[in-house]
């Protein structure tokens, strides 16, 4: 009984910290590393040399075997957007479900959470360390409903992932690895009418490889699958006149992901991580998302700076704008009254169309003897966007913190 409480707590903190993150630092909606405790200073690079375990649990897999020893980490953010909505015109013409109006969403700021454990075993005589979390990884909402004018709109996707990997260390230089990903989602549907929070699982799998080239220099790189998510009966859309469609499915996917890094230390006598990871996201090839997304590339650059057992970290990261112009007139399987119009207002919701974001933190190495500290905050720059009669205006903030346990003689990943 008292497991089932404590993981019941778990499931509902990470889905009440995940309601506002895509309106503060994912790319589309996936939050990545962004919010790792190392990583989250240095606008999530670490496909490379991850500096937290939680960080290579969820993104290259291979860098896993960076991490030695046994490692706990709990990681905790809060995140806070704002998201203004003005509308311009009604739609459907004929039978209008929204009509004009200038609002801000009323979701307020929200908690987050990740946790993990990295464990080095011997793998058929081969170093190899397993990694297992509990990842917040994806998440959108907005809430108009104090607005009449928007008919009740309210929304909310919510992904919750449990991560399992491995990394190999093959030669002295080569690493590979492979994760695993079950993840449990929920649906209030974008779309106006009248829905429900829907329940649905999906599976992912990621694939990595780390090189040691020498002269202080490691390159990485990683593929992840699709995840497939479809909520049954999830809404009933508003035809207006006072009429509504049969119950609808929802078909969504997270997109395929490919990221590359590259990590340096050759500077400053090795104190200095330089850090570039580039991400290419196929969300043409997603449901829902392939209506109102294009393919979206993420540029990540990150620096730390050591200093005994201080760790300074800056980070900067350049999202393209993946929204597209025009959307598609079906989404997800679901056609809304007003077709292209009603999209665009959809788009409205899961618009993160900016392009800037700004990081920092600090990290403190035995702040009790075997656990490290790291804080990080990061900023999104303010954007706007006219998506037909919708204009959306979107900014935010986080902040975050992370305490890793180091068991058996562990220590961090070195620079």
């Amino acid at each position: 009984m008292c497991w089932k409480r404590v993981r019941a707590s778990l499931l509902l903190v990470c889905l009440t910290g995940l309601c506002r993150t895509a309106g503060a630092q994912s790319f589309g909606i996936e939050l990545h590393n962004t919010m790792m405790p190392a990583s989250g200073g240095m606008a999530g690079v670490s496909i490379a040399r991850p500096q937290d375990p939680l960080s290579a649990i969820n993104g290259n897999p291979a860098t896993l075997s960076q991490m030695k020893g046994t490692n706990f980490t709990f990681g905790g953010a809060w995140a806070d957007a704002t998201m203004n909505f003005d509308q311009t015109a009604a739609f459907p013409v004929a039978a209008p479900v929204v009509t004009p109006f200038s609002a801000e969403s009323d979701y307020p700021g929200s908690v987050l959470a990740n946790i993990g454990v990295t464990q080095e075993l011997d793998l058929a005589g081969m170093p190899a360390t397993f990694g297992m979390a509990l990842v917040s990884n994806a998440g959108a909402g907005v809430d108009l409903v104090d607005t009449p004018e928007s008919n009740g709109t309210a929304s909310s996707m919510l992904i919750l992932e449990t991560v399992s990997g491995v990394g190999v260390e093959l030669t002295d230089s080569l690493s590979a690895g492979a994760s695993f990903q079950f993840g449990t989602g929920f649906l209030d549907s974008p779309f106006v009418g009248a829905g429900k929070m829907t329940p649905d699982y999906g599976v992912r799998g990621s694939f990595g490889v780390d090189y040691d080239l020498g002269r202080s220099t490691t390159v990485g790189a990683y593929y992840q699958t699709k995840q497939h998510f479809t909520f049954d009966r999830a809404v009933v859309l508003n035809l207006g006149g006072g009429a509504f469609s049969a119950p609808l499915d929802v078909k969504m996917d997270l997109p395929r992901t490919v990221g590359v890094g590259v990590a340096n230390t050759s500077l400053m006598d090795g104190n200095l991580l330089l850090a570039v990871d580039v991400l290419w996201k196929n969300w043409e090839d997603a449901d829902l998302f392939q209506a109102i997304y294009e393919d979206q590339w993420v540029l990540q650059l990150g620096a730390q700076y050591t200093a005994g057992s201080t760790k300074f970290r800056i980070g900067y990261a350049w999202a393209e704008n993946p929204v597209a112009n025009p959307p598609a007139a079906v989404a997800g399987g679901v056609a809304p009254p007003g077709a292209v119009a009603a999209v665009q207002y959809l788009q409205s919701q899961l618009a993160v169309i900016n392009q800037h974001r700004l990081s920092g933190g600090v990290g403190f190495a035995n702040v009790m003897p075997g656990i490290d500290m790291d804080l990080f905050a990061g900023g999104m720059f303010k954007d706007s966007q006219r998506l037909g009669a919708t204009t959306v205006e979107i900014q935010s903030y986080w902040i975050g913190f992370g305490l890793t346990w180091h068991f058996d003689g562990a220590g961090r990943a070195t620079l």
